[in-house]
Parts: structure tokens; C-alpha cells; sequence
């Protein structure tokens, strides 16, 4: 019986796995279920996971990748206390080591490191141990002697007689952290690079001693009965522990292997439900474990709210703070109040008959330092790690929980491991629901190779003798023709009415012509009313910076329909990043400096030898119109102009109150979302596509693609394709475009998003497309080096405006050694030259590090580009110094040194030219340098731009390695080569995206045009009340997550909730200024007349 792969399948499989899930005897699949109340708490299941997985999970997760949280010091040295087995290990020194590596050739279902047993036979939760220890005391003297530093160092209270208050001393919790012993052995080690996963290291050995040691054993059946509540409250935390344990080495369970084709570790779904199978208990324990993790963060909330948090990293101590202090803050805490307050800490140590409270103390600590204490046994370093700091999280807890001091004292390492737990078990609760998915999943897959194989029946019939083979077929079918795009969704909602109204027209089809879908859709148009040939779109973008959007908004604005695939969850690429401007010369220039003649020859002189002038005519004298098509259908304001470096007059152009690249991105984008409402565009983002589909004739008829949550590809079809992905300047990956061309380059750091890894080269030239210029990488002079971050290879881009307006460039000597207004290869190739490698033999070394600079700014030149030196101060990345005396002790010269520089530079410019060549000179430094405010930043020579790529004509046709055009396959933007030659001058990229973009969109054919939808901001009224209400500062900042968005901006409130999502440089910069003003910031970036689009997000006015 063969199965198609349909969704009406696929969706019954899962809704009938799900059930089996949910049974009460899940006996199908045997998976764990949790829900209900908790045993011992006041909160059910449910509403734990809400907490969790609304709020908590992710803040805590970015918590702990903070400097502060990730670092723990630990002393992975102390010797073991158990002296049996120090001498065990070292009689085993010579036969065998105990190691972290996992081992890839171990049997897969043999017991992996850490392993922590859960089976039925020998329950280690299921224990009376502080019951037997507060009626006893240790069970033998051996136990008691291996635990010398267990002998009484607290306050003594006798307990002969009872007294009126029964609890010891707030004092004798303080040391429940640190088992006595302690050494001064203790390292700093980086949480995030040391994951708990399955390190190949076998711990039942210590799991054991752990359980014996402190008499953690089933005595009899009834032990359960006979446990106080502090037990089990003890054993359900070490239970939840254990549990957290196993879920991480279940979810890490594979190891990296080039065999086995892993490049990470992976998850064995088997391997958990195989320890929770019959035990859902323990799940059930690990969220116990939590709740009381979070009742002990919501008391100590006072403590961590004042906690002095400083690693020397300014920037990332406050944003460890602002989580911190999201984590703590009152909403969160009162909307999950059920769950911070679940557990009941008071209840503990409460006068029983049964037990003498005092020693029920005493015993409660010391076993909880004899696990403390057994750890330093294991001999995996990682594991050691995790269970360390896991339970010094656990006594942090606890001393919040007991001690009645408010607030109670809190080490820095007590804070950092507190958090770290809490982050740990909220990640093992979700990471349940995963590999539960997972499990769920492989099931999936073994029913279906089973009913592929003909595991059942062959005869089964639901009616009139139709078989499920041919039911399921039909609408298999269906589904793939929708999802390929062959059918729109009205004609394959009626295929599937038909099919499950058992049609016998449309079942006969299927079962004759089901492997031939183009002779089933003709022979099927008769069937139904609707007509199954949809219409397919004009074209399909793959990418969706300026150049793609360009492609899309000109095919629209003439009526056509398209399709947007954006492998990104945001729209914009790297064009929303471009920040000195477009070039273009428009006519008439009021200045008369300027030509296409004087444009032309600065493009060409840039290109050098690679300079394809059929190109660079088509880039300049289209230059004018793209300009004016950006400012006045898009609305873009580029009212500026600059003179750039390589330009011999001003014409870049740039709004006056804004980022060229992020105004343009978002008035295109608005734009082009616009048409969504007529349905004639659709935008895919999370999408990659994964190869381009042609047909017998070589010509491209559409892609095929891979998105976020399904799991296989699909195709989608257009008689035309559009390549705008960009370039591949950061890609270091083995095999890349970089290490083939440029390996020299690949320690370079890039400007290039993460995004850019050369995925439209890599489709064209699989049909056979032509490339060039691929060794032609640009390496732009000034990237900014964040002092926070210094050897972050991602850096922000320091504009060429920042040259254009006058900002000049020292070395480590105090000189200035070139002409900062030369092309970006002459100014690269003079900072280069400062290594002497590279000044002897003209070549880069990649062993060498790479050089930095000085880049300086006057205040008036740092006046004229206020918008951009705001938004780069704003970053940490400009820095502000009165007079020469400080500067000179920031960039650490002799001040004397710097002022002669500033003396030459000043003379320069009255003589008209300087020693390199430079003419123009601007926005000098006072004469006074003592009185002059500067403002400084630290730049160096980054990957920025990559001049080659697919070959293309004049029209933006694709061209073979022939030279001849591929059918239905085009390209613009950084994708392509030959338009910028050795070297892009700086302002043509923008403008290479507007005019190619346009070029194409202008020439594609439209198949049935549709004069009708928006145009020039058509259709974007807003019909809503705009009368505003006053809003006070503590309304505004009550609504102050990512959930519930509002930001102030010029004295009105917005509701950013939903746009946030949409922002094109991201979410994160719209959440942080969540329930505070944000004027500041946006006037950093953007015109205020953006705010005219938010008409509709209005709140009401700050007072």
C-alpha cells in the first residue's frame, strides 16, 4: 500500500499520536504526561509552563549569556573525600583514564556519562534518608568518619529539652553553600563555552556513592508514608536535579562526528523516553524543583535589585542589569504571582513528634553538604562543572528560603550560579516538550515507512468501495500541487472537497495520471468549477534588500504580481545598513561642479583594470532618475549632498534628518506592503531557497525552496527569477568563496551581515552562469572597533561621510600618513602598509594582526554630521574629548607629537594642499586645540563589499559562461559582477541596487496588468479617531515588554507592539526602549517625519 505524504495524513497521524499522548495509559507510545497540581506546592503544571514559557525562559536564557552570568568561579581541584576511592583511582592510573570525549564508537544504547538511573528497580528518589538521619543519626561509623567536616561548627543547641522556638539560628544557614574544606584552588570558567551535554564520561559510580552515602535507599514499601516534609522536599529537589541532568544529556546526547555526518550534537528522543517512560514522577519533580527556585528569587528580589553588577564591560553590566531588573519586575512577578509564591518555605522545620527539629535541621544541611561534597569525586571536569555549580544555585535557594535576615547576604558566585540554575531547569522544562516532539516524530516516521511497506491491509474500504490508498493519494496529490503552486488555494480546497466526497471522476484521474501532474491537471480542469490553471506570478525576488525591493515595487507600480523570498525574518539586507548616501548626478547641478562626464571618470577611475564601461553608463546616467524615483514615489527626503572619498564633486545624496539606507529600506518596504492588501504580492520570510528549477530547454521557470517550520522543500513557479541575495564577504566557512579567492582576507572582520554567503552565486552558477571579478573584494578603510568588543569580527561601519566632513586619520605614532579623501583601496592600502610584511612585499599576511586607527572629528565637523556621530556615540563607539591634552592621552601619544600634526594639517589647508595630495580640506580643528571638542573612535581596515559576482548584461539578464543569456533568470544588486570593477566608489552600491533593481522590474513582462491597488502612498489613510489622551510616565512605564510596547517619541506615546517585529534593523532596538522615552534614539537614525506612518499606534500625549 504506498501512503502520500498529504497534510490530511500527516495530520491525522499526529492528532492520533497526540491522543495516545494524552491517555491516561499512554500504552501506544509510553510518553510521560504532566499536569495537574504539584504535590507540595500551591500551582498546577500548566500554569508553571505558561510562566515559563511567556516570560521567564527568555529572559533567563539571555541573562546567563551576559558577561557576568556566563563566568563561575569554581575549584574543580579538591581531592575527593571518599579514601577508597582516591586509592582506587590511582591503582586504575596506568589501566585506564577517565575522560571527557565522547566516544563514537560506543554502543549508542550503552549508559551515557553522567547517566542518572531512573528505573523502577532502584528508586533513589523514593527515599526516608533525612527520616532515618533525624531518628539515628549516620547509619554507620565508616559513613560518619568519611565525612570528618561534618562535625558540628555552628551555634550548638541542645535538644535534650524542647524549647518555645525550635529553629537554630538564621547563622547556621549561611555556610549551606560551602561545605567546610573549601581550598583556594578556584577558576574562572565560561559557562557558555562548557554546555552540559554527554561528554562520554560514565558518573553511575558517583550517583551511587551519592545515594549511599546518605542512606538515599528504599527501606520498605511504606517509606513514602513515613517521610517528613523536609525530606521530601530534599529528595524531590535532588530528584529534579538528576532529572535536569538526564533531559541535557538527552538532548545532547550524539556527538559531533564527519563519519556519521553530525557538525553538532543531537538529540536521542529514545534515550529519554526510554528514563521516563514509566516515570513521569520525576518530570513532575523537576517542575517542584523549579517553583521553589523561583519563591527563593522572588525574596531575594531586594538583594539582586541592588547588587552592585560590574565586570568592567560598561555596556554589557547594563544590559545583565536592565534583564535582571526585567526578570525581577513587579509585573512579571504579580502576573505569575501563583507560581513565584507556590511554595511555602515556612511550613519547613515545624515541631513534629515524630522528629526532634533541631537535629532534623542539622541532618537536612549535612546531607545536602555530603552531595556537595562527593561531587568533587567525579573526574570529568564539565560534569563536575554543572553538578558544582547546580548545587551551590540549590544552597543559594535555600539560605534565601531559611534565613529570616531580610535581605540575606549573597555572594557575587552565589548570585551568578543562582541565576545559572533557575536559567537550567527552565531550559530542561521546555527541553521535555522537545524531545517529546522529537520522539513523536521518529514515530511518525516508522507508521509511515510501515504503511509504505504494506503494513496494512490492502483491503480496506470506507464506502461504496473506495480504499484508503485511494483517498489519501487523491488528496496527497492536491496538497503537492498547492504546495508547488500549480493550483491557487480556492481551486485546491475544492480537489479536496471532491476528493473527500469520494468524486469517481477525480479518484479514476488520480489513480491513472498521478504520476504525470501536468496530464492530470489538463485532463482535471473539466472537473469542479473552478479553473485549475491559477495564475502564476510575474516574477519571484529571491532576496530582499534595496535591489530586490527595486524589482518588486516597478513590477507592482505597473500592475503585476510577485513573489518575495526573504531567507531573514526581517526585510532589508545589508542596504539597510548603507549610511553615507546614493550618488547621482542630477541635472541641472546647481552648483555647476558637477557632470556625468566628472561622475563617469571617478566610477571608471575606481573600477581600474576591471572597469566595464557598458556598465558604469548605464550605473551614471540612469543615476538622476533613480533618485528622483526615490524621492518621490518612494518619499524618500534626500536632501543632502556630501563629497565622498574618489569623488570629484559633491553628489551623494542622504536625507538631513536620517541613515540613507534605513530611510530608503523603509519607505521602500512600506511601499511594496502596500500591495498586500490586493494580494498581488506575497512575501516569504524564513525561507531559503535551495536550488532554482528549469526546464528541458535550460530556461528558469521557478525555485525551490525550504521555510521555517516545514519540513520538506517545495516548489514555486514564475517565468521569471530574480537574484538579489547579495554578496559573500561573511562566509568563512571551508569551501567558501572567500577562502577560494581571497583566503588571505578571511581574518579580516566584515561589515557584511551573517546573512551574506554568496547564495544567489552559488544557484546561478549550478545552470551554468558565468562569474567575475570573484577575487575582487572590497576592503573598506574605516570600520568602527567597539571598545567593549574589540575582536568581534561583525563591525559597524564607520561612513564615509565621517572622512567626507572633515574627519582625519592618525596611526599609533600621531601621524596622519594619507589623503582621507582618496578611494577606499588607496587609504586600505596605506593603513595596510603600516605592517611591515606587508610594505615589503605588497601582500597580506593572514598570520598578522590586522593594524587600527585613529579616526578624529572637530566639533564642527562632528555638527555637520550630527545625525550620524549621535547614532555611532550612541553605540559606545565615538567618543567625546575637551581639548588636545585628553585626546592625546586617549589615543596614548605624546601630546606634543599631535599637536604638530594638527599644526601641519591647519598649514595644509591655507596653502591649499598637504603632502599626500589632499585639496579639499573642511571643518579644521580650532585653533585653540586646548578649547577644541573632539570627538574620537578607533577604526580599522574591515570586509565590506564584493565587486564580483554573476555575470550580467546591460539589462540585468543573467549570462552564461558563454555569454549568452539564460531564459527567465536576472540579477542586480551585490549578487552580480563587472559594475564596480577592482574597487565600488563609495555611494554606488545604493545606487547600483535603485538602478538595475528599476531596469528589470521595468522590462518584465506582465502577464494580465491590474491597474488598480496603491500607488504614491495610496490606500494608507488612517479612518481612526486621533484624539490623544494624556499619559503620565508611570502609565507609560507599565507597559514595558515585548508583549505590551510603548515608547515615547517627541512627546507622543506610541504602541510599538506590533511594528516591532516589522523594524527593519530588528526588534531588540524597539524593546529596549520599552515604557521609557525613545526620542533620543530615533532621532538618531530617522527623520521625524516617520512618524506620520504611525498615526494608527497612537496613544496619547507624555505629560
Amino acid at each position: 500500500m504506498t501512503l502520500s505524504n498529504s497534510f490530511t495524513y500527516r495530520r491525522f497521524l499526529r492528532l492520533f499520536l497526540l491522543g495516545a499522548f494524552s491517555a491516561a495509559a499512554p500504552d501506544f507510545l509510553g510518553v510521560p504526561t504532566t499536569a495537574g497540581p504539584l504535590d507540595d506546592a500551591k500551582c498546577n503544571v500548566e500554569d508553571l509552563e505558561q510562566a515559563n514559557d511567556l516570560q521567564l525562559f527568555v529572559i533567563l536564557q539571555e541573562l546567563r549569556n551576559t558577561t557576568f552570568f556566563r563566568n563561575f568561579l569554581v575549584d574543580l581541584d579538591r581531592p575527593c573525600p571518599l579514601q577508597s576511592w582516591r586509592k582506587r583511582d590511582s591503582e586504575q592510573e596506568e589501566e585506564e583514564e577517565f575522560e571527557c570525549g565522547g566516544n563514537e564508537e560506543a554502543d549508542e544504547d550503552a549508559e551515557p556519562a553522567c547517566h542518572v538511573d531512573l528505573s523502577s528497580n532502584s528508586n533513589p528518589f523514593s527515599s526516608n534518608a533525612l527520616f532515618s538521619m533525624a531518628t539515628t543519626g549516620f547509619e554507620s561509623k565508616a559513613q560518619k568518619d568519611t565525612f570528618k567536616w561534618q562535625k558540628q561548627t555552628d551555634i550548638v543547641v541542645k535538644d535534650e529539652e524542647p524549647c518555645e522556638e525550635p529553629l537554630l539560628p538564621d547563622s547556621f544557614w549561611i555556610d549551606i553553600c560551602s561545605p567546610p574544606g573549601k581550598t583556594a584552588e578556584e577558576k574562572l570558567v565560561n559557562l557558555a563555552m562548557n554546555p552540559e551535554k554527554n561528554t562520554g564520561y560514565n558518573g553511575t559510580h558517583i550517583w551511587k556513592a551519592i545515594y549511599e552515602e546518605n542512606c538515599l535507599m528504599v527501606d520498605d514499601m511504606n517509606s513514602k508514608e513515613l517521610m517528613c516534609f523536609e525530606e521530601r522536599v530534599l529528595y524531590r529537589l535532588l530528584s529534579g536535579l538528576h532529572t535536569s541532568t538526564t533531559l541535557s544529556i538527552a538532548m545532547n546526547y550524539y556527538p559531533p562526528s564527519k563519519r556519521k555526518g553530525r557538525t553538532e550534537y543531537e538529540a536521542n528522543p529514545d534515550y529519554f523516553m526510554k528514563k521516563f517512560h514509566d516515570n513521569p514522577e520525576h518530570i513532575r519533580n523537576l517542575h517542584f524543583s523549579y517553583v521553589v527556585l523561583l519563591r527563593a528569587l522572588q525574596k531575594a528580589a531586594p538583594v539582586l535589585h541592588e547588587f552592585d553588577i560590574r565586570t568592567g564591560d560598561i555596556v554589557e553590566d547594563e544590559t545583565a542589569k536592565v534583564l535582571l531588573r526585567r526578570l525581577l519586575d513587579s509585573a512579571i512577578l504579580q502576573s505569575c504571582s501563583n507560581v513565584f509564591s507556590a511554595f511555602d518555605e515556612s511550613l519547613m522545620f515545624q515541631q513534629d513528634t515524630r522528629f526532634n527539629v533541631v537535629t532534623l535541621q542539622k541532618n537536612f544541611k549535612g546531607v545536602f553538604h555530603n552531595v556537595s561534597s562527593i561531587l568533587d569525586c567525579v573526574q570529568c571536569q564539565q560534569c563536575k562543572l554543572h553538578g558544582k555549580m547546580a548545587m551551590l544555585g540549590y544552597g543559594t535557594a535555600l539560605k534565601v528560603l531559611f534565613m529570616r535576615e531580610e535581605p540575606p547576604v549573597m555572594t557575587r558566585n552565589e548570585i551568578v550560579a543562582f541565576i545559572n540554575t533557575i536559567a537550567k531547569f527552565s531550559e530542561s522544562i521546555r527541553q521535555v516538550r522537545e524531545l517529546t516532539h522529537l520522539y513523536l516524530e521518529k514515530q511518525e516516521q516508522k507508521v509511515a515507512k510501515m504503511k509504505q511497506t504494506a503494513a496494512l491491509p490492502q483491503h480496506i474500504t470506507i464506502v461504496d468501495g473506495i480504499t484508503i490508498d485511494a483517498l489519501d493519494g487523491a488528496v496527497g496529490l492536491i496538497a503537492k500541487l498547492g504546495q508547488e503552486n500549480l493550483i491557487d488555494w480556492e481551486r485546491e480546497a475544492e480537489l479536496v472537497q471532491l476528493a473527500l466526497e469520494r468524486n469517481p471522476e477525480l479518484l479514476i484521474l488520480v489513480k491513472h495520471y498521478g504520476n504525470d501532474v501536468s496530464k492530470f491537471l489538463e485532463l482535471a480542469s473539466s472537473i469542479g468549477f473552478v479553473d485549475t490553471k491559477a495564475p502564476l506570478p510575474d516574477a519571484i525576488i529571491v532576496g530582499s534588500g534595496l535591489a530586490g525591493l527595486s524589482v518588486a515595487l516597478n513590477i507592482l507600480d505597473r500592475g503585476g504580481s510577485v513573489v518575495i523570498i526573504e531567507k531573514e525574518h526581517l526585510l532589508g539586507g545589508n542596504s539597510n545598513k548603507a549610511s553615507s548616501g546614493i550618488n547621482a548626478y542630477v541635472s541641472p547641478d546647481e552648483a555647476g561642479a558637477d557632470s556625468l562626464d566628472l561622475f563617469r571618470n571617478d566610477t571608471t577611475r575606481s573600477a581600474g583594470s576591471s572597469a566595464r564601461q557598458d556598465l558604469i553608463d548605464v550605473l551614471v546616467t540612469n543615476s538622476g532618475s533613480a533618485v528622483t524615483w526615490l524621492r518621490e514615489r518612494v518619499g524618500v527626503d534626500l536632501s543632502l549632498k556630501a563629497q565622498l572619498g574618489g569623488h570629484s564633486s559633491k553628489r551623494t545624496h542622504r536625507p538631513s534628518n536620517g541613515m540613507a539606507g534605513a530611510e530608503i529600506i523603509y519607505g521602500m518596504q512600506k511601499a511594496v506592503r502596500e500591495y498586500e492588501q490586493t494580494g498581488r504580492v506575497k512575501i516569504l520570510v524564513d525561507t531559503r531557497v535551495s536550488s532554482l528549477v528549469a526546464d528541458d530547454n535550460g530556461a528558469v521557470i521557478g525555485v525551490e525552496c525550504i521555510s521555517a517550520g516545514i519540513d520538506e522543500a517545495y516548489k514555486l513557479h514564475a517565468p521569471n527569477v530574480i537574484l538579489a541575495t547579495g554578496g559573500f564577504a561573511a562566509d568563512r566557512s571551508s569551501g567558501s568563496y572567500l577562502e577560494q579567492y581571497r583566503p588571505e582576507l578571511l581574518k579580516f572582520p566584515t561589515t557584511a551581515g551573517p546573512f551574506s554567503t554568496g547564495d544567489g552565486i552559488s544557484l546561478a552558477t549550478t545552470l551554468g552562469a558565468g562569474t567575475v571579478d570573484m577575487s575582487k573584494v572590497q576592503v573598506h578603510p574605516t570600520g568602527w572597533v567597539d571598545p567593549k568588543d574589540p575582536d568581534n569580527t561583525s563591525k559597524v561601519l564607520a561612513a564615509e561621510l565621517m572622512r567626507g566632513v572633515g574627519g582625519i586619520l592618525i596611526n599609533k605614532e600621531g601621524d596622519r600618513f594619507v589623503n582621507e579623501l582618496g578611494t577606499r583601496a588607496h587609504i586600505t592600502e596605506r593603513m595596510l602598509s603600516h605592517d611591515p610584511i606587508y610594505e615589503k612585499n605588497g601582500a597580506w599576511d593572514k598570520s598578522r594582526p590586522v593594524p587600527t586607527f585613529s579616526l578624529v572629528l572637530s566639533s564642527s565637523a562632528a555638527e555637520e554630521a550630527k545625525k550620524h556621530v549621535d547614532l555611532y556615540s550612541h553605540k559606545g563607539l565615538l567618543t567625546r574629548i575637551e581639548g588636545v591634552s585628553l585626546l592625546a592621552r586617549w589615543m596614548n601619544v605624546p601630546k606634543a607629537k599631535l599637536v604638530k600634526t594638527f599644526q601641519d594639517y591647519q598649514d595644509a589647508s591655507k596653502a591649499g594642499s598637504d603632502a599626500f595630495g589632499r585639496v579639499t580640506f573642511r571643518n579644521l580643528p580650532a585653533e585653540s586645540l586646548e578649547n577644541e571638542v573632539f570627538y574620537a573612535g578607533t577604526v580599522t581596515p574591515v570586509l565590506h563589499y564584493c565587486m564580483g559576482g554573476i555575470t550580467i548584461d546591460t539589462e540585468g539578464y543573467v549570462l552564461n559562461v558563454n555569454g549568452e543569456r539564460i531564459p527567465g533568470l536576472h540579477a542586480a544588486g551585490e549578487v552580480t559582477g563587472g559594475v564596480h570593477g577592482v574597487n565600488r566608489l563609495a555611494g554606488n552600491s545604493l545606487l547600483e541596487c535603485t538602478v538595475f533593481g528599476s531596469l528589470i522590474g521595468r522590462r518584465i513582462p506582465i502577464a494580465n496588468p491590474i491597474n488598480r491597488g496603491p500607488k504614491q502612498g495610496q490606500g494608507m489613510k488612517s479612518n481612526k479617531d486621533t484624539s490623544l489622551r494624556n499619559v503620565s510616565s508611570a502609565e507609560l512605564h507599565q507597559h514595558n515588554t515585548e508583549d505590551d510596547c510603548w515608547v515615547a517619541i517627541h512627546g507622543v506615546v506610541y504602541d510599538l507592539t506590533e511594528f516591532a517585529s516589522e523594524h527593519p534593523a530588528g526588534p531588540e532596538s524597539i524593546w529596549s526602549l520599552a515604557g521609557g522615552d525613545g526620542t533620543e534614539a530615533f532621532d538618531a537614525v530617522h527623520n521625524k517625519g516617520l512618524l506620520e506612518d504611525f498615526a494608527e499606534d497612537r496613544i496619547g500625549l507624555l505629560v
